[in-house]
């Protein structure tokens, strides 16, 4: 019997990397989940405008969904602030699932500083975007990088942001979002091109998928809050399923692309449209 190809998802307890995990499950990946949270009902936003709320999700949770679906699941507790716990995440999932084929940076840092403006924003907020939007994706590409050199090949996503490449239409508060954030991912949003210049002779695809705009949990509980939501938002299933169908087609999309994943799963009809 074939072994299942095997993906790692970051910022798998809730949101994007959730309903990846599980798409990913759906088209018979086994999945490493990694996040913060381990159980149900011990998450709080941590975000400028969250003031503590509960948050749903878990790493449990999602590895019950992954394991119906009839995959192994491996849920790994780690922190993009804590580089030995990514680098121990890897190395568990390469001994317990024994390969990786898909790696998708997913996960952000959900702390203070991404929604302020610039002048609320301090130093030490910005670097720790950097740590880990930005030098904590790249820990994660420089672990599962051996392996995937190793064995021929392997898929780098790197879940990006409009803001990585525009600019707010309006200030925080009124429809735009922070430096400290849009600023750390353009950093992440260089590297696809990059690796796929170097490494893409050796096998090694990378990606850039602009989610779009997306209605995660954190979202819709911040979205009044923001001043946001003044257009319909995708579920999270929607990128989720562009991931999903990327890392099985790569042959049909350039080495090192930005793919808009909402205009993928729409054009190629992956997903029911959301915006009726």
């Amino acid at each position: 019997m074939a072994q299942s190809r095997v993906a790692v998802v970051t910022g798998a307890s809730r949101g994007i990397g959730r309903a990846t995990a599980i798409a990913l499950a759906d088209a018979g990946f086994d999945v490493a989940v990694l996040a913060r949270t381990q159980h149900e009902g011990t998450a709080i936003d941590d975000s400028d405008s969250g003031q503590g709320r509960a948050l749903p999700g878990s790493l449990e949770s999602t590895a019950a969904e992954i394991e119906s679906r009839g995959q192994r699941a491996l849920p790994l507790v780690a922190d993009l602030l804590d580089r030995p716990s990514l680098t121990k995440a890897v190395d568990q999932a390469l001994s317990e699932l024994g390969r990786i084929d898909v790696l998708v940076n997913n996960a952000v840092h959900t702390g203070a500083g991404s929604m302020l403006r610039f002048v609320d924003t301090s130093i030490e907020q910005f670097e720790t975007k950097v740590q880990a939007n930005y030098l904590a994706p790249l820990v994660l590409i420089k672990a599962v990088l051996p392996s995937m050199l190793q064995r021929g090949g392997g898929t780098i996503v790197t879940v990006t942001s409009h803001t990585a490449t525009n600019d707010p239409p309006a200030p925080v508060g009124n429809g735009g979002w922070g430096l400290a954030y849009a600023a750390s991912k353009g950093a992440v949003h260089r590297v696809a091109g990059i690796l796929a210049v170097e490494l893409g002779d050796r096998g090694i695809t990378a990606y850039n998928l602009d989610p779009g705009n997306v209605a995660t949990e954190r979202m819709a509980v911040n979205a009044g809050d923001l001043g946001l939501g003044a257009y319909r938002a995708a579920p999270p299933t929607a990128p989720a399923a562009a991931i999903a169908w990327l890392v099985s087609n790569t042959g049909e999309v350039p080495n090192g692309s930005t793919v808009k994943g909402l205009r993928l799963v729409l054009e190629r009809g992956l997903h029911p449209d959301w915006r009726g």
